[in-house]
């Protein structure tokens, strides 16, 4: 069986950056291959969504999309799409303007949804909002948007989530 990771990097971020490269060793670690598209050309975050959906997946047959910031909603909109086997969200961007989808429809036992209380970017009560919709257990961090500091937290908590859904 092939598993394969899809880390969807933020506006302003590199698809290769300090939190991809620890998410993918977490990754590989646990059997998975590790993608990272690169975004950098495209600013609209629906057509990231586009740019992720043309990718040739259908060697693998378990997929987890990792979105930090607008790569959280682009992961959550082409999760309706993908058969995916998780969503693990970071400062997700969502209710945001110039974003054209407002309603999604996440595998709510599957998703895991992590917001900086000092997020100054995208604000915590989004991320809350997201959650008590879906019934999504929401985890708040003394962090800002990038939750830098809270790096190695947010790796323990991947790993525990990779594991969880091989069992």
């Amino acid at each position: 069986m092939k598993k394969l990771v899809i880390y969807n990097h933020g506006k302003d971020s590199s698809p290769w950056g300090e939190k991809t490269l620890a998410f993918a060793e977490v990754a590989r670690r646990r059997g998975y291959a590790f993608e990272s598209p690169d975004y950098r050309e495209q600013l609209n975050p629906d057509e990231r969504v586009k740019q992720l959906l043309a990718m040739d997946l259908s060697s693998y047959n378990e997929i987890v999309l990792v979105g930090s910031s607008m790569g959280a909603y682009v992961a959550t909109v082409a999760a309706e799409t993908l058969k995916i086997q998780g969503l693990f969200l970071l400062a997700p961007a969502f209710y945001l303007p110039g974003y054209q989808q407002t309603e999604f429809h996440p595998p709510a036992d599957r998703t895991r949804v992590f917001h900086g209380w000092q997020d100054i970017i995208v604000p915590p009560e989004h991320a809350w909002k997201f959650c008590q919709k879906h019934r999504i257990r929401l985890h708040m961090l003394d962090a800002d948007h990038r939750l830098i500091s809270v790096l190695p937290e947010l790796t323990q908590e991947f790993d525990r989530f990779l594991q969880h859904l091989a069992s």
